[in-house]
């Protein structure tokens, strides 16, 4: 399993509720959790298949800025 970690702009429970279903519904990410006491609003998930282009498709479908760190 692969953790890919993503800096956005996920950043209330408001937002989190839009990108959820993308998420929760994207073939291949086991778990996915966004820190929002973090400053960049960490967006971490665990991929079996996912790859970081599928991710950050699915959270820019929704209207949410994202960019892969680390």
């Amino acid at each position: 399993m692969e953790n890919l970690k993503f800096k956005t702009n996920i950043n209330c429970t408001g937002c989190l509720s839009k990108v959820s279903p993308q998420l929760n519904n994207e073939k291949g990410i086991e778990e996915w959790d966004v820190d929002l006491n973090n400053s960049q609003k960490i967006l971490t998930v665990k991929s079996n298949s996912a790859s970081e282009e599928d991710v950050v498709s699915a959270v820019k479908k929704v209207g949410f800025n994202i960019e892969r760190i680390g």
